[in-house]
């Protein structure tokens, strides 16, 4: 199948805001049409409740054109004016009306200069990415792990000592040949899925629900791990080269977390732009590196240096080496983000993905290859002071500013990484959201056309992660490999599925790359899990089988009120078949009051006035003051004996409610609404203990009726 087939043939997943309003399917438009048929069976003239409209809706909501002023977010309502020729414009309100007041008025000018002013849903075409902006973005996390990737891997070989280290070669090779067959696989499925095809969409659209799921948890799951690894490698280039800041570096990480926040919330094209120089700076302290290390091992016609003197706790059996082979493997962290991100590549998206994929296996193969074949000339074995890299460069540079650029870049890059992780777990909440299988909060996009709730979910749990783990790399690297290869694993499997079902054009082929793809990246996954468990992986599958739980749970909820709300002709309510009760609960007699009062009679329904009284004394008072009123609406007093005053107020409305099936109950409130926050202190706050009591009540409306003092 050809990608402008697949387009046609794919669900697409582009995100857009109108996913949070989801069309009615037939049988739901043909219920609807069936409700509102039975709606004029008992309305004499339907047009009368349009005639009797005591307002003009006529509201331009939002003008055609709309620029960023210096009220940010608060967009002109324009009022059209009766009789006015269309070249008229149109009245708008005083700006100083639509600002916030007090507190409200700093918040909104503090979001502004953080986040930007917001962008309109059209401009969401615009927020795309042109390769060279694409490459450091979605390449970051990939690309970074060439700095600590090497290092863990060697960190496991160096265990048996020189007999280990002579595997480093060997072992980077089988890594290479994994990283080019997952890069190939990657390539067919953007050609499969040229709006987009992530692990989760690949694998629930071939496998089903619960593949999808499992490959969705190893995502996110890889993605919270992603930053908090990428910060504390980070970190700790940055302490490399600055011992004094070791002690700081749980509030460095977690400072860098923060911006990264604040940047992803800015939109995708802010963080691009602010992102692609330490990506194209580490692809250049890398190249050097390799170069310098090269023409050194060359004077000394490549033949290793000796690594210091190293102790033996263990032998360079097949264990060993297969934990080394999975730790090296979490440098391909990170492959899967083009393919998951293909809707924010400039047209023609799917080839633009493709040809950033192939540059960043490319670069990835060569920096992580001809890293490990340098540490291997130059003797550099890992050790608690530095990082490997931080020990490769001042070999190779001394001092100076070549070393200074190095850790520069690298640290750079590092804490800059996560970025890939900040595009992409938002999105990947955002499709389980659209499947119902997340809350539908995830569907949101926010000012600046981000997904912000997404975006805070992984940088608080970043953050705790981070924090949790004391800022160290080491013990967080035995929980990589799981969710990600699972994740690989279960997205080439579904694309295997997929050309063995169509048989397009090269389905052959296709189904060859992705099947070898499945194969090696399986064996990565049930090495990694059965090497690292007691390491700390499990920690990565109780979570995986953690949120396949609660996405479970979440889709039995949304299915279960779907069918609650669903229409149907034969059990919706009419207007004709509605019976109402006003009843307005009052404490006192006071202006308040007077206006709840006020409201419930100009209704036109039965009103009943209900007031709790904690003694007879106050019962009879409150009584004398009704009638001086003039007892305008029936009143019911109930006295208290035990000084309560909602839960008598709740049980007299449960007991209407329980008597008269058919009666539907209107609650009408009054409400004192106070001008700043402490102020709601100083009220027993009735009104919302009422609201919070009755809503499981069925045929109870609650109504608020606010009085402004």
């Amino acid at each position: 199948m050809v990608a402008s087939e697949a387009a046609d043939t794919r669900r697409p997943s582009m995100p857009s805001p109108s996913e949070q309003l989801p069309d009615l399917d037939p049988g739901q438009q043909a219920a609807l049409g069936e409700v509102g048929r039975r709606w004029g069976d008992g309305i004499d003239d339907p047009r009368s409740w349009h005639e009797a409209l005591p307002v003009d809706p006529a509201l331009d909501a939002y003008p055609s054109a709309v620029a960023p002023s210096r009220f940010g977010r608060f967009v002109p309502v324009a009022v059209a004016v009766e009789e006015a020729d269309e070249s008229d414009e149109a009245e708008e309100t005083d700006e100083s009306e639509r600002l916030p007041t007090g507190m409200g008025t700093v918040r909104h000018r503090v979001r502004r200069a953080l986040l930007g002013h917001p962008l309109r849903s059209s401009a969401i075409a615009h927020e795309r990415m042109r390769k060279l902006i694409a490459l450091p973005v979605l390449s970051a996390d990939a690309l970074s792990s060439v700095a600590y990737g090497p290092e863990a891997m060697l960190a496991i070989l160096v265990l048996a000592g020189t007999a280990g280290l002579r595997n480093a070669l060997p072992i980077a090779g089988a890594i290479a040949v994994l990283m080019l067959a997952v890069g190939v696989s990657y390539r067919q499925t953007i050609r499969a899925y040229p709006n987009g095809g992530g692990s989760y969409i690949v694998a629930s659209g071939n496998l089903g629900r619960i593949p999808g799921l499992f490959a969705a948890a190893g995502l996110l799951v890889d993605y919270v791990l992603t930053v908090a690894v990428s910060v504390s490698a980070g970190v700790a280039a940055l302490t490399s080269a600055v011992p004094s800041l070791a002690g700081s570096a749980v509030p460095i990480g977690l400072g860098v977390i923060a911006v990264l926040l604040a940047g992803n919330l800015r939109g995708v094209r802010q963080a691009g732009a602010m992102f692609a120089a330490p990506t194209y700076a580490f692809i250049l302290a890398v190249a050097l590196l390799i170069g310098f290390g090269l023409a050194d091992a060359a004077r000394h016609s490549f033949h290793a240096a000796a690594p210091p003197h190293l102790s033996v706790p263990q032998s360079a059996g097949v264990l060993l080496i297969l934990r080394a082979f999975a730790s090296g493997a979490t440098a391909m962290t990170g492959v899967e983000a083009i393919s998951d991100a293909v809707p924010t590549f400039h047209k023609a998206e799917w080839r633009n993905a493709r040809t950033t994929l192939t540059i960043m296996i490319s670069l990835l193969i060569v920096m992580f290859v001809g890293t490990v074949v340098v540490l291997h000339l130059s003797g550099v074995v890992p050790s608690g002071g530095q990082t490997a890299l931080s020990q490769l460069a001042r070999r190779l540079y001394g001092p100076g500013l070549l070393y200074g650029f190095t850790q520069a870049a690298t640290a750079g890059i590092l804490l800059l990484a996560a970025n890939t992780a900040f595009n992409d777990f938002p999105r990947v909440l955002f499709y389980l959201a659209r499947d119902r299988q997340a809350p539908r909060m995830f569907l949101r996009m926010g000012d600046r056309l981000a997904f912000s709730n997404g975006i805070v979910v992984l940088a608080v749990a970043a953050a705790a992660l981070y924090a949790a783990f004391g800022g160290k790399t080491d013990p967080l690297i035995p929980l990589f490999a799981v969710g990600v290869f699972l994740a690989f694993t279960l997205s080439q499997a579904g694309m295997v599925v997929l050309w063995w079902r169509e048989r397009g054009d090269r389905w052959r082929r296709s189904l060859a790359c992705n099947a070898v793809g499945t194969v090696m990246s399986g064996a990565v996954f049930l090495t990694a899990g059965a090497t690292k468990f007691l390491e700390g992986a499990w920690v990565a599958v109780i979570a995986v089988l953690v949120f396949v739980g609660l996405a479970l749970g979440i889709r039995r909820y949304y299915d279960r009120l779907a069918a609650a709300v669903e229409l149907s002709p034969d059990q919706d309510q009419t207007p004709q078949q509605i019976r109402h009760l006003s009843v307005v609960p009052l404490s006192v007699l006071d202006r308040a009051a007077m206006r709840a009062l006020a409201y419930a009679a100009s209704l036109g329904q039965p009103v009943l006035v209900l007031h709790v009284s904690p003694t007879e004394e106050e019962a009879e008072r409150f009584r004398d003051y009704w009638r001086l009123w003039g007892a305008h609406l029936p009143l019911e007093v109930v006295v208290s004996p035990y000084r309560t005053t909602v839960t008598p107020l709740v049980g007299s409305l449960e007991s209407l409610a329980t008597r008269h099936r058919g009666l539907t109950l209107t609650v009408i409130i009054p409400e004192i609404v106070v001008r700043h926050w402490w102020q709601a202190l100083l009220h027993d706050r009735i009104a919302s203990r009422l609201r919070r009591m009755l809503r499981h009540l069925p045929s109870v409306v609650i109504t608020s009726v606010p009085f402004h003092p």
